[in-house]
């Protein structure tokens, strides 16, 4: 049985309680389990940890949901979303967000079960993609497709992340990086470096070269298994 995170940021205890019972219901029915943690307000979002699914209410104390929701794309832009509220007229700002649906209170099993069926398909697939970064500044999640390279600096790795200004910092080994990523898509470049072929643009004798400019260079012992792999991977062509 999967297990799967679930923050709900929700107020009045009623809805709550609602929430929670068509997910136990929803979860029998499909072979799942979720782990609910419930917030009243959005001024502790950031504290809730890594999650599956975020419930979010609209009409909460002190910072509304649209606001925390803005927020949390900032840190989080993988994490599925639904809005739950009576406020019906948000429901085209929440797509501003990025909000995986919307549910209009009360909120019936029918609609819910619904709804839950596609967020279920974007769980699994994050599941596969995305992975939790923990760095100085807390817990970042972020989509494995979007790394563009992982370079070691002393005792720590810079993740590089497109759509990102500055590198994610954490911890570790350059070999405990390449474990925890695809081994399809990432080539050991040198041994302080991984590069997403995904992102790789040119492919020069002594080198690569990135969408983002980057150029990574081959050590002596990486060139011709990092060229034999490449070639597989763009079919043949280099």
């Amino acid at each position: 049985m999967t297990t799967y995170k679930v923050l709900m940021v929700e107020d009045d205890d009623k809805a709550a309680a609602t929430l929670a019972e068509h997910l136990e219901h929803f979860g029998t029915e499909q072979g799942a389990r979720f782990l609910v943690t419930r917030l009243a307000t959005a001024f502790d979002l950031s504290e809730a940890g890594v999650v599956d699914l975020i419930f979010m209410d609209i009409d909460l104390p002190g910072i509304n949901g649209m606001e925390a929701a803005q927020l949390l794309r900032e840190e989080n832009a993988s994490t599925p979303l639904i809005f739950v509220t009576n406020l019906a007229q948000y429901a085209v700002k929440g797509y501003q967000v990025d909000a995986l649906d919307f549910m209009v209170k009360p909120v019936s099993y029918g609609d819910f079960a619904m709804r839950m069926g596609r967020a279920m398909r974007v769980m699994e697939k994050n599941a596969a993609h995305t992975m939790a970064l923990p760095t100085a500044s807390g817990t970042r999640v972020i989509n494995v497709n979007d790394i563009t390279h992982v370079e070691l600096a002393k005792h720590d790795l810079l993740y590089h992340v497109a759509g990102f200004e500055q590198p994610l910092r954490r911890r570790g080994s350059i070999s405990g990086a390449r474990e925890e990523l695809p081994q399809d898509l990432f080539i050991t470049v040198s041994q302080g470096c991984l590069a997403n072929m995904a992102h790789v643009t040119t492919v020069l004798s002594d080198s690569v070269r990135l969408d983002d400019g980057t150029q990574l260079f081959f050590s002596r012992s990486r060139k011709k298994p990092c060229l034999e792999t490449l070639a597989r991977y763009f079919g043949g062509t280099i």
